[in-house]
């Protein structure tokens, strides 16, 4: 699914003004119905078909929605940890469950002043041990207990934390299972429609072995066409292709490819900007799906 650099700010315009829920997921459909129906839900009656769009749709504002959010916590991350910030949250913590210890004190002080709840959970559980072991804890351990809330030694912030993490639709160690099953999914999907193709390739994996350090998902062996551009190795994202994640990966990730392996094609499964598909004479093709327009040089010299 693409969209205009002009439809992507309304969006990002009208996510500025909402927390990050649920509740908030559904007003956004409810606000851009029209641009999230394929047409495959227009043309077709097929509930099967209608099921599959509707369901992409929602991926794509579920990623865009997350990335808008990221940005804003971003923005407004430096605030949350000041010493005058943290004390304030963890006494609030400590006053709000001595009064009810089963209230979510720490999710609702975490909406009151717009920041992730897996991130206040982290704020205060790092506040706790610091006064508890009169050391500053470390990530790895801070980290381990996010995951795992039961080896916090004191119950109560055991389960405000608990609380956090499986109310946080954007951040904390739920998310993070959730983002890694989501990309090695798409990648797997990927194999698969090439070795359908019959395409030869060598994966990620593989280039590791050999000793590659930044490598695409996948290596062609023998190059492709893909819509008049020749292709030698396929990304795979399980994302919105925004204009700062798109940059970031530019610098980070394609243009390194592309000094390494020559042109290849990003394939953003949620769609992306359709503005940045703007470096395809210098190597880089975006797609929002696989190409079914592959051209390989067996069916050229068929042709031929």
């Amino acid at each position: 699914m693409k969209l205009t650099k002009a439809q992507y700010d309304e969006i990002a315009q009208f996510l500025g003004h909402v927390q990050p829920t649920r509740q908030s997921l559904r007003k956004l459909k409810e606000k851009f119905p029209s641009w999230f129906l394929t047409k495959e839900v227009v043309q077709h009656k097929h509930a099967y078909i209608h099921n599959l769009s509707v369901s992409q749709s929602q991926s794509t504002l579920l990623s865009i929605f997350s990335q808008e959010y990221q940005k804003q916590i971003k923005r407004t991350h430096a605030k949350h940890h000041t010493a005058e910030a943290v004390e304030t949250y963890y006494q609030r913590y400590l006053n709000g469950v001595m009064k009810n210890a089963a209230a979510p004190v720490l999710l609702e002080l975490a909406n009151e002043v717009d920041f992730a709840p897996s991130l206040m959970a982290r704020i205060v559980l790092e506040r706790y041990l610091q006064e508890k072991e009169q050391a500053i804890p470390s990530k790895t351990l801070i980290n381990s207990m996010l995951r795992d809330p039961s080896q916090i030694p004191d119950g109560v912030l055991a389960n405000q934390v608990y609380q956090c993490t499986v109310n946080d639709c954007c951040y904390g160690p739920l998310v993070d299972c959730i983002k890694h099953a989501i990309g090695h999914e798409h990648e797997v999907l990927l194999r698969g429609m090439l070795l359908e193709k019959n395409l030869s390739f060598i994966a990620e994996d593989q280039l590791r072995a050999k000793g590659y350090d930044k490598t695409p998902d996948f290596i062609l062996e023998v190059p492709v066409a893909v819509e008049g551009h020749i292709i030698h190795w396929i990304e795979s994202k399980a994302s919105f292709g925004d204009e700062s994640s798109h940059q970031a990966y530019l610098q980070d990730q394609f243009w390194s490819y592309w000094n390494r392996f020559g042109p290849g094609l990003v394939i953003y499964w949620y769609g992306f900007i359709e503005e940045l598909d703007c470096h395809r004479e210098r190597g880089i093709l975006l797609k929002d799906c696989f190409p079914t327009d592959i051209v390989t040089l067996r069916h050229s010299m068929a042709q031929r």
